[in-house]
Protein backbone atom coordinates (compact mmCIF):
# COMPACT_ATOMS: atom_id res chain seq x y z
CA UNK A 1 0.00 0.00 0.00
CA UNK A 2 1.26 3.83 -0.86
CA UNK A 3 2.31 5.73 1.60
CA UNK A 4 1.21 9.37 1.68
CA UNK A 5 3.94 11.98 3.02
CA UNK A 6 3.67 15.52 4.25
CA UNK A 7 5.49 17.59 3.36
CA UNK A 8 6.28 20.62 6.60
CA UNK A 9 8.58 23.63 7.58
CA UNK A 10 10.40 22.80 10.69
CA UNK A 11 11.12 25.70 13.29
CA UNK A 12 14.44 26.64 11.71
CA UNK A 13 12.97 26.97 8.38
CA UNK A 14 14.34 24.17 6.76
CA UNK A 15 11.99 21.43 5.19
CA UNK A 16 11.35 17.99 6.64
CA UNK A 17 9.21 15.41 4.90
CA UNK A 18 7.39 13.04 7.51
CA UNK A 19 4.31 10.30 6.89
CA UNK A 20 0.91 11.13 7.22
CA UNK A 21 0.51 8.17 9.80
CA UNK A 22 3.47 5.66 11.08
CA UNK A 23 2.93 3.71 14.31
CA UNK A 24 5.70 1.55 15.58
CA UNK A 25 5.62 1.00 19.53
CA UNK A 26 8.33 -0.32 21.33
CA UNK A 27 9.03 -3.32 20.55
CA UNK A 28 7.89 -6.47 23.34
CA UNK A 29 5.64 -3.81 25.09
CA UNK A 30 2.37 -6.16 25.63
CA UNK A 31 0.97 -3.53 28.07
CA UNK A 32 1.36 -1.05 24.77
CA UNK A 33 -0.02 -3.14 22.10
CA UNK A 34 -3.05 -3.95 24.42
CA UNK A 35 -4.00 -0.13 24.54
CA UNK A 36 -3.45 -0.22 20.48
CA UNK A 37 -5.85 -3.41 20.33
CA UNK A 38 -8.62 -2.00 22.04
CA UNK A 39 -8.42 1.19 20.30
CA UNK A 40 -8.59 -0.46 17.07
CA UNK A 41 -11.75 -2.85 18.56
CA UNK A 42 -13.35 0.29 19.83
CA UNK A 43 -13.20 2.39 16.57
CA UNK A 44 -14.29 -0.65 14.95
CA UNK A 45 -17.29 -1.35 17.57
CA UNK A 46 -18.63 2.17 16.83
CA UNK A 47 -18.71 1.84 12.80
CA UNK A 48 -15.58 4.14 12.72
CA UNK A 49 -18.02 6.76 14.25
CA UNK A 50 -16.43 9.93 14.01
CA UNK A 51 -18.04 12.96 15.07
CA UNK A 52 -18.18 16.25 12.78
CA UNK A 53 -17.28 19.55 14.06
CA UNK A 54 -18.01 22.82 12.93
CA UNK A 55 -21.32 22.24 10.66
CA UNK A 56 -23.02 24.83 12.08
CA UNK A 57 -21.85 28.60 11.18
CA UNK A 58 -19.95 31.35 12.78
CA UNK A 59 -22.19 34.28 10.97
CA UNK A 60 -20.50 36.95 12.94
CA UNK A 61 -19.06 35.33 15.59
CA UNK A 62 -15.23 36.24 16.40
CA UNK A 63 -13.02 32.71 16.87
CA UNK A 64 -12.66 34.09 20.65
CA UNK A 65 -16.12 32.42 22.84
CA UNK A 66 -15.04 34.86 25.54
CA UNK A 67 -14.32 38.04 26.37
CA UNK A 68 -11.88 39.08 28.92
CA UNK A 69 -11.11 42.58 29.07
CA UNK A 70 -7.59 41.88 30.85
CA UNK A 71 -6.10 40.77 27.29
CA UNK A 72 -3.87 43.02 26.16
CA UNK A 73 -4.88 44.80 22.83
CA UNK A 74 -2.37 43.96 19.88
CA UNK A 75 -1.65 43.49 16.11
CA UNK A 76 -3.49 40.12 16.49
CA UNK A 77 -6.81 40.06 15.43
CA UNK A 78 -9.58 37.73 16.75
CA UNK A 79 -10.54 35.63 13.15
CA UNK A 80 -13.79 35.99 11.78
CA UNK A 81 -13.85 34.11 8.84
CA UNK A 82 -16.82 31.34 8.27
CA UNK A 83 -16.63 27.84 9.41
CA UNK A 84 -16.70 25.65 6.10
CA UNK A 85 -20.15 24.05 5.43
CA UNK A 86 -18.29 20.74 5.22
CA UNK A 87 -16.25 19.03 8.37
CA UNK A 88 -13.32 20.75 9.03
CA UNK A 89 -11.58 18.79 11.46
CA UNK A 90 -13.13 15.01 12.42
CA UNK A 91 -12.33 13.58 16.01
CA UNK A 92 -12.35 10.33 17.66
CA UNK A 93 -16.04 8.80 19.48
CA UNK A 94 -15.06 9.19 22.81
CA UNK A 95 -14.40 6.16 23.58
CA UNK A 96 -11.35 5.61 21.44
CA UNK A 97 -9.99 8.79 22.29
CA UNK A 98 -9.83 7.70 26.09
CA UNK A 99 -8.08 4.66 24.97
CA UNK A 100 -5.99 7.04 22.88
CA UNK A 101 -5.05 8.67 25.88
CA UNK A 102 -3.77 5.84 28.00
CA UNK A 103 -0.77 5.54 26.08
CA UNK A 104 0.17 8.75 27.99
CA UNK A 105 0.23 7.37 31.35
CA UNK A 106 3.06 7.09 33.61
CA UNK A 107 4.37 5.06 36.18
CA UNK A 108 5.07 7.20 39.12
CA UNK A 109 6.81 4.13 41.00
CA UNK A 110 9.69 4.17 38.45
CA UNK A 111 12.42 6.24 40.62
CA UNK A 112 12.46 10.13 38.99
CA UNK A 113 17.09 9.61 39.92
CA UNK A 114 16.47 13.37 39.82
CA UNK A 115 19.90 15.36 39.92
CA UNK A 116 20.98 18.62 39.50
CA UNK A 117 24.06 19.08 37.67
CA UNK A 118 24.92 22.99 37.00
CA UNK A 119 23.84 26.18 38.87
CA UNK A 120 24.37 29.67 37.29
CA UNK A 121 23.52 32.38 39.27
CA UNK A 122 23.08 35.98 37.09
CA UNK A 123 20.86 38.94 36.90
CA UNK A 124 18.69 37.79 40.48
CA UNK A 125 18.17 34.79 38.82
CA UNK A 126 19.34 30.53 39.27
CA UNK A 127 19.47 28.43 36.13
CA UNK A 128 19.65 25.06 37.13
CA UNK A 129 20.19 22.14 34.91
CA UNK A 130 18.43 19.38 35.92
CA UNK A 131 18.32 15.77 34.74
CA UNK A 132 15.48 13.29 35.62
CA UNK A 133 14.67 9.52 34.22
CA UNK A 134 12.45 9.46 32.00
CA UNK A 135 9.32 6.30 31.45
CA UNK A 136 11.50 4.29 29.37
CA UNK A 137 14.59 5.03 31.17
CA UNK A 138 16.03 8.06 28.88
CA UNK A 139 17.81 10.90 31.06
CA UNK A 140 15.96 13.32 30.25
CA UNK A 141 17.74 16.94 30.15
CA UNK A 142 16.03 20.18 31.06
CA UNK A 143 16.74 23.98 32.33
CA UNK A 144 14.50 24.90 35.55
CA UNK A 145 15.05 29.22 36.15
CA UNK A 146 13.86 31.20 38.69
CA UNK A 147 14.40 34.72 40.46
CA UNK A 148 16.45 35.18 43.55
CA UNK A 149 14.30 37.66 45.23
CA UNK A 150 11.17 35.50 45.80
CA UNK A 151 10.55 33.89 49.23
CA UNK A 152 7.92 31.89 48.61
CA UNK A 153 7.18 28.64 46.19
CA UNK A 154 6.51 30.38 42.68
CA UNK A 155 4.52 29.43 40.14
CA UNK A 156 5.87 27.54 37.42
CA UNK A 157 5.39 28.05 33.57
CA UNK A 158 6.70 25.20 31.73
CA UNK A 159 8.19 26.07 27.71
CA UNK A 160 7.88 23.32 25.11
CA UNK A 161 9.81 23.88 21.88
CA UNK A 162 9.21 23.41 18.17
CA UNK A 163 10.07 20.27 15.84
CA UNK A 164 14.37 20.33 15.47
CA UNK A 165 14.64 22.85 18.31
CA UNK A 166 15.99 22.36 21.77
CA UNK A 167 15.42 24.16 24.98
CA UNK A 168 18.31 26.33 24.36
CA UNK A 169 15.58 28.41 22.21
CA UNK A 170 13.89 29.60 25.35
CA UNK A 171 17.76 31.30 26.03
CA UNK A 172 17.97 33.09 22.78
CA UNK A 173 16.33 36.60 22.44
CA UNK A 174 14.76 36.69 19.16
CA UNK A 175 15.23 33.87 16.88
CA UNK A 176 12.53 32.12 15.09
CA UNK A 177 10.11 31.50 17.97
CA UNK A 178 11.22 34.82 19.85
CA UNK A 179 12.34 31.93 23.07
CA UNK A 180 14.24 34.28 24.61
CA UNK A 181 11.77 36.84 25.23
CA UNK A 182 9.17 34.70 26.24
CA UNK A 183 11.41 33.34 28.71
CA UNK A 184 12.46 36.49 30.13
CA UNK A 185 9.37 38.18 30.29
CA UNK A 186 7.77 35.54 32.48
CA UNK A 187 10.71 35.45 34.52
CA UNK A 188 10.05 38.97 35.36
CA UNK A 189 6.49 38.76 36.05
CA UNK A 190 7.68 36.35 39.15
CA UNK A 191 7.39 32.87 37.13
CA UNK A 192 9.73 30.13 37.41
CA UNK A 193 10.36 28.43 33.93
CA UNK A 194 11.22 24.58 32.64
CA UNK A 195 12.01 23.38 29.54
CA UNK A 196 13.17 20.34 28.36
CA UNK A 197 15.14 18.79 25.32
CA UNK A 198 12.01 16.89 23.19
CA UNK A 199 12.79 13.21 23.05
CA UNK A 200 15.85 13.05 20.22
CA UNK A 201 16.28 16.93 20.38
CA UNK A 202 18.76 18.82 21.69
CA UNK A 203 21.26 17.14 24.42
CA UNK A 204 18.72 14.20 23.28
CA UNK A 205 20.60 13.66 19.78
CA UNK A 206 22.12 10.63 21.06
CA UNK A 207 18.96 8.65 21.11
CA UNK A 208 18.86 9.09 17.61
CA UNK A 209 22.62 8.13 16.55
CA UNK A 210 23.53 11.77 16.96
CA UNK A 211 21.34 12.04 13.14
CA UNK A 212 19.31 15.05 12.82
CA UNK A 213 15.41 14.58 14.05
CA UNK A 214 14.73 15.65 10.34
CA UNK A 215 16.30 12.53 8.60
CA UNK A 216 12.98 11.12 7.55
CA UNK A 217 12.35 9.49 4.07
CA UNK A 218 12.24 11.92 1.46
CA UNK A 219 9.93 10.07 -1.36
CA UNK A 220 11.53 12.55 -4.15
CA UNK A 221 14.94 10.80 -3.59
CA UNK A 222 15.49 7.46 -4.86
CA UNK A 223 16.37 4.19 -2.95
CA UNK A 224 17.40 3.43 0.82
CA UNK A 225 17.15 6.08 3.24
CA UNK A 226 18.11 5.71 6.78
CA UNK A 227 15.11 6.53 9.08
CA UNK A 228 15.05 7.86 12.44
CA UNK A 229 14.87 5.12 15.17
CA UNK A 230 11.51 6.96 16.62
CA UNK A 231 8.24 8.21 14.53
CA UNK A 232 6.83 11.80 15.11
CA UNK A 233 4.07 9.85 17.37
CA UNK A 234 6.74 8.38 19.37
CA UNK A 235 8.58 11.37 19.96
CA UNK A 236 5.12 13.73 20.82
CA UNK A 237 3.95 10.92 23.02
CA UNK A 238 6.99 10.66 24.86
CA UNK A 239 8.09 14.21 24.94
CA UNK A 240 4.42 14.53 26.71
CA UNK A 241 5.06 11.94 29.04
CA UNK A 242 8.54 13.55 30.05
CA UNK A 243 6.92 16.78 30.65
CA UNK A 244 3.93 14.72 33.45
CA UNK A 245 7.49 13.85 35.09
CA UNK A 246 9.01 16.82 35.25
CA UNK A 247 5.77 18.33 37.15
CA UNK A 248 6.39 15.18 39.15
CA UNK A 249 10.06 16.34 40.20
CA UNK A 250 8.53 20.00 40.23
CA UNK A 251 6.07 19.26 42.84
CA UNK A 252 9.39 18.17 45.08
CA UNK A 253 10.88 21.79 44.78
CA UNK A 254 10.23 23.85 47.54
CA UNK A 255 10.49 27.24 45.62
CA UNK A 256 8.19 25.74 43.25
CA UNK A 257 4.15 26.06 43.64
CA UNK A 258 3.15 22.83 42.07
CA UNK A 259 -0.56 23.82 42.14
CA UNK A 260 0.27 26.56 39.95
CA UNK A 261 1.74 25.05 36.30
CA UNK A 262 1.07 26.50 33.03
CA UNK A 263 2.19 25.32 29.82
CA UNK A 264 3.23 27.54 26.68
CA UNK A 265 4.47 25.74 23.57
CA UNK A 266 5.44 26.94 19.77
CA UNK A 267 4.39 24.61 17.12
CA UNK A 268 5.27 21.23 17.55
CA UNK A 269 5.09 22.40 21.02
CA UNK A 270 1.82 23.93 20.52
CA UNK A 271 0.62 20.68 19.38
CA UNK A 272 2.15 19.13 22.67
CA UNK A 273 0.42 21.94 24.66
CA UNK A 274 -3.20 20.23 23.57
CA UNK A 275 -2.00 16.77 24.63
CA UNK A 276 -0.21 18.07 28.07
CA UNK A 277 -3.26 19.54 29.39
CA UNK A 278 -5.98 17.39 27.77
CA UNK A 279 -4.01 14.60 29.72
CA UNK A 280 -2.61 16.16 32.50
CA UNK A 281 -5.19 18.15 35.54
CA UNK A 282 -2.21 19.71 36.77
CA UNK A 283 -1.91 22.46 34.51
CA UNK A 284 -3.81 25.36 34.94
CA UNK A 285 -3.45 27.34 31.96
CA UNK A 286 -1.85 26.99 28.65
CA UNK A 287 -0.72 29.23 25.68
CA UNK A 288 -0.62 27.07 22.26
CA UNK A 289 1.24 28.96 19.53
CA UNK A 290 1.32 27.72 15.74
CA UNK A 291 -0.01 24.83 16.21
CA UNK A 292 0.41 22.42 13.39
CA UNK A 293 -2.97 20.71 12.44
CA UNK A 294 -2.99 17.23 12.49
CA UNK A 295 -5.37 15.71 9.41
CA UNK A 296 -5.56 12.24 10.32
CA UNK A 297 -9.07 11.79 12.31
CA UNK A 298 -7.07 8.43 13.93
CA UNK A 299 -3.95 9.83 14.56
CA UNK A 300 -3.02 9.38 18.58
CA UNK A 301 -1.34 13.19 18.45
CA UNK A 302 -3.88 14.61 16.57
CA UNK A 303 -4.74 18.27 19.15
CA UNK A 304 -8.15 17.66 18.60
CA UNK A 305 -8.48 14.57 20.43
CA UNK A 306 -7.37 15.85 23.03
CA UNK A 307 -9.49 19.21 23.15
CA UNK A 308 -12.26 18.48 24.87
CA UNK A 309 -10.28 17.02 28.03
CA UNK A 310 -9.07 20.64 28.06
CA UNK A 311 -12.31 21.22 30.10
CA UNK A 312 -12.97 25.03 31.92
CA UNK A 313 -9.32 25.54 32.52
CA UNK A 314 -8.05 29.02 30.39
CA UNK A 315 -6.63 28.56 26.74
CA UNK A 316 -4.78 30.88 24.41
CA UNK A 317 -4.08 29.97 20.42
CA UNK A 318 -1.32 32.67 19.03
CA UNK A 319 -1.34 31.58 14.97
CA UNK A 320 -0.39 33.05 11.77
CA UNK A 321 -3.12 34.02 9.05
CA UNK A 322 -1.06 32.55 6.26
CA UNK A 323 0.60 29.84 8.23
CA UNK A 324 0.27 26.46 6.07
CA UNK A 325 0.71 24.34 8.69
CA UNK A 326 -2.49 25.37 9.96
CA UNK A 327 -4.80 27.21 7.84
CA UNK A 328 -7.27 29.80 9.79
CA UNK A 329 -10.62 26.71 9.46
CA UNK A 330 -8.90 24.30 11.05
CA UNK A 331 -7.62 26.82 13.64
CA UNK A 332 -11.01 27.76 14.16
CA UNK A 333 -12.23 24.19 13.97
CA UNK A 334 -9.69 23.53 17.65
CA UNK A 335 -10.99 26.31 19.35
CA UNK A 336 -14.61 25.21 19.28
CA UNK A 337 -13.68 21.55 20.42
CA UNK A 338 -12.13 23.64 23.42
CA UNK A 339 -15.53 23.40 26.39
CA UNK A 340 -13.55 26.56 28.32
CA UNK A 341 -15.47 29.29 28.94
CA UNK A 342 -12.28 31.22 28.87
CA UNK A 343 -10.56 30.80 25.27
CA UNK A 344 -9.36 33.00 22.91
CA UNK A 345 -7.92 32.71 19.18
CA UNK A 346 -6.14 35.24 17.89
CA UNK A 347 -4.13 36.04 14.67
CA UNK A 348 -1.14 37.70 13.30
CA UNK A 349 -0.23 38.57 9.69
CA UNK A 350 2.34 36.12 9.63
CA UNK A 351 2.90 32.80 8.59
CA UNK A 352 4.79 29.74 10.95
CA UNK A 353 6.77 32.29 12.13
CA UNK A 354 4.70 35.09 15.16
CA UNK A 355 5.92 38.39 14.96
CA UNK A 356 7.96 39.31 18.81
CA UNK A 357 4.65 41.19 19.68
CA UNK A 358 3.14 37.60 20.27
CA UNK A 359 5.19 37.77 23.75
CA UNK A 360 3.17 40.47 25.47
CA UNK A 361 -0.24 38.72 24.80
CA UNK A 362 0.98 35.18 25.98
CA UNK A 363 2.32 36.92 29.15
CA UNK A 364 -1.12 38.79 29.98
CA UNK A 365 -2.81 35.72 29.66
CA UNK A 366 -1.54 33.10 31.74
CA UNK A 367 -0.87 36.33 34.34
CA UNK A 368 -4.63 36.69 34.13
CA UNK A 369 -5.44 33.26 34.60
CA UNK A 370 -2.52 32.43 36.81
CA UNK A 371 -1.64 35.11 39.15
Amino acid sequence: MATEWDCFETDLGAKAWMPSVRFRWMAGSTRFTGLLVRLICLIFIEGLCVESLLTRAHADEPASSATDDSVPDSKAESSTTQASPSPVIEVLGKEASTAQHAFYETDRSIPLEARTVERIAQDETIREKVVFRGVQGFLVPGYLQYATDVLKPRPCVLLLHGWSGSKEHFWKDGGYISGGNIRTALLAAGYAVMALDAQCHGDRIAENDFAPVNHFVDPEIEGIQRKGYFTQQEIYIQTTRDYRRAIDYLETRVEIDANKIGVFGYSMGGAQTFLLTGVEPRVKVSVACATPADNSKFSSIAPQNFAAEIGQRPFLMLMGRTDTMCPVEKAQALLDLIPAAHKQLMFYEAGHRLPVDYVPQAVKWITTHLP
